[in-house]
């Protein structure tokens, strides 16, 4: 049986049938279904689903995808069907600070993140020898004192490299600009942000400052899809650690690097294995 085989996701109106339209139409196709997962919000009424299977035969995926079609109507689905063992292709975006950057990269290149590192954008020249050291091209598109024109004209640079380089996700690892509205709509659902704090708490500028002002306790890292609307995307993943009141801002600042690496792998892995589903501005995620 041919490995590591195909992904269906969907999600729908909620009624009876779904899972033994699904199934049926799997079996039909002499699809072997490796591992499924289902949810039901009762909020929404909407249901979820994810399903990875096998096919005994040369069946290729557009045969897959005209088969699957009429069940998708008929249920009035959002639905795909990919192939697992295409690696999604990453642009990542950087500014000053490379924890994340270096994690990710190296995740990649040691097999622990099931992505292809297509380039690296800076809007700062720090990182061009990481980037050397993993072979992998770095772009410098500077910003500062940028003007409105400028940052439109660096902004239609990054989108030019996104379709040159047929990038399927978009990794906002630590840049420390915000995209325009117009960039945003064009990378709906493909872009993802790591905040530095444990979202919907201290939003924007220096979220340890404001944390250690408040005297938290626990400190975290939110990886959510980027949006117009300033960390405001549907969050994906979110972690922790605990801090106490004799800690500094630098020192909150340190411990949370560790959360961020971790909180954006996770998220990064979970969308290249398409275990990512969206619910308004929310998530479901399939673990």
């Amino acid at each position: 049986m041919s490995t590591p085989g195909f992904i269906l996701t969907l999600s729908c109106p909620d009624r009876p049938g779904i899972v033994h339209a699904v199934s049926g139409l799997l079996f039909e196709q002499q699809c072997n279904i490796l591992d499924s997962a289902q949810y039901g919000d009762a909020f929404t009424n909407r249901f979820f689903m994810r399903v990875h299977f096998a096919v005994d035969q040369a069946t290729g995926l557009e045969a897959l995808q005209a088969a699957f079609a009429p069940v998708g109507e008929r249920f009035g689905m959002d639905w795909n069907i990919y192939d697992a063992g295409v690696r999604p292709r990453v642009l990542i975006m950087v500014s000053k600070i490379g924890h994340c950057l270096n994690d990710l990269l190296f995740r990649a290149k040691s097999g622990g993140l099931p992505v292809d590192v297509a380039a690296i954008v800076s809007n700062h020249r720090d990182f061009y020898q990481l980037a050397a050291s993993y072979d992998v091209p770095f772009l410098h598109f500077p910003l500062l004192g940028a003007t409105p024109e400028q940052k439109a004209q660096q902004e239609a640079k990054v989108w030019e490299v996104v379709q040159e380089q047929n990038i399927d996700l978009v990794v906002l690892a630590r840049y420390m600009q915000v995209l325009s509205d117009d960039l945003c709509r064009k990378l709906a659902g493909r872009a993802i942000n790591i905040h530095h704090s444990f979202l919907p708490s201290f939003k924007g500028a220096k979220p340890y400052y404001q944390a250690h002002d408040r005297g938290v306790k626990l400190i975290g890292a939110t990886a959510h899809y980027v949006t117009a609307e300033l960390d405001e995307g549907p969050i994906i993943e979110q972690d922790v650690a605990r801090v106490d009141h004799s800690m500094e801002p630098d020192q909150l600042t340190s411990m949370g690097r560790d959360v961020e690496c971790v909180t954006l792998a996770r998220a990064v892995r979970w969308h290249a294995e398409h275990r990512i589903l969206l619910n308004g501005h929310k998530t479901v995620v399939f673990r």
